[in-house]
């Protein structure tokens, strides 16, 4: 009998201290933000990520009544500012609006100062972005990606393409394309997309990857043919091009994501927090309005589910990187 009391007692308190730890982070999550949240972007103003930080942070100021204030600190193809967030304080207040560059980053340096998995807390996927593949029809006469493919094949290391630079998704995503459809092509690598995307329109290059809201201007004024947008279906942007998946090449996974993290260590019901606060700002029609016309395409997720693509992307484009023997500039 005396065995019983102590077995309920026990359970007792447990059931009190669990009670009081959920009601505790309740608290908290409701509390969270008390002062300014910063919210780090690791590229140069204007860039996707940086309009996407832009449009959020005033909504989310107005929803949680504290400012979130952007603050870009670019460099080594984004490991500055991740490495800022990694070693920040994780109470919530110092936050991070990244693009997949970030998956890709492990693979192309030595050493980096953080651990791109295991020092983060994702808080959820925010948008996505399709990417054309598209061709200066005055140097490259073809419209489709058979065309394509038989042009290239028919004169092997002839044909260039550019790319922002070694190591960038726009390269990595043409040179995916070579693998798959065993093409033969000389990349022409940029110090930034403005001047590839220069070259390209005066046919100095004759094919490039862009992000469609890019691509769509030019191709409509003739200056571009679209050959395909990467997707496993037709983009909402571009209905009239079709994607690849459409073509027979399924699974390319080249699509931009988006998505807002913290260090490891923000309090499991801040994340939340931020991901339901996030979610509600997405939904906003002015806020789905201003993303569109960016190309953006508001496209929330589970911290969860957008954690374990960024895990697996990581291991995938390693994988990639050493067979192709590919090398950031």
């Amino acid at each position: 009998m005396q065995q019983l009391r102590r077995s309920l007692f026990v359970l007792a308190v447990m059931t009190g201290i669990g009670t009081f730890l959920a009601a505790a982070g309740a608290a908290r999550a409701q509390a969270w933000p008390v002062r300014p949240v910063t919210l780090i972007v690791p590229y140069t103003p204007g860039t996707g990520i940086d309009i996407i930080a832009r449009t959020l942070a005033p909504r989310l100021s107005e929803r949680l009544g504290q400012g979130f204030v952007v603050e870009n600190k670019p460099g080594a193809s984004g490991n500055l500012g991740a490495d800022a967030v990694a070693k920040a304080r994780p109470d919530g207040y110092t936050m991070m609006i990244t693009v997949n560059t970030f998956v890709i980053t492990p693979a192309l340096f030595k050493s980096l100062p953080y651990d791109p998995v295991n020092d983060f807390a994702v808080g959820g996927r925010l948008a996505m972005g399709n990417i054309a593949l598209v061709v200066n029809p005055n140097v490259l006469p073809v419209k489709t990606l058979d065309e394509l493919a038989a042009y290239v094949r028919a004169r092997p290391g002839k044909v260039n393409y550019g790319s922002p630079g070694n190591g960038t998704p726009q390269h990595l995503a043409v040179e995916l394309l070579k693998q798959r459809l065993n093409l033969d092509m000389v990349h022409v690598p940029y110090k930034g997309a403005a001047a590839a995307n220069t070259d390209l329109l005066g046919g100095q290059i004759s094919l490039m990857v862009l992000p469609v809201h890019t691509a769509l201007p030019f191709a409509k004024a003739g200056k571009l043919n679209v050959i395909a947008v990467s997707g496993e279906k037709r983009s909402i942007l571009a209905p009239d091009s079709p994607s690849f998946a459409e073509l027979g090449l399924k699974n390319l996974d080249i699509d931009l994501y988006f998505w807002i993290a913290g260090p490891k260590g923000t309090p499991p019901e801040v994340i939340q927090r931020i991901n339901r606060e996030t979610a509600a700002v997405l939904a906003l029609p002015e806020v789905r309005e201003t993303l569109m016309k960016q190309g953006l395409v508001p496209a929330h997720s589970a911290p969860e589910e957008i954690a374990g693509i960024i895990r697996n992307d990581i291991e995938r484009w390693k994988k990639f990187i050493v067979e192709t023997k590919i090398t950031a500039d």
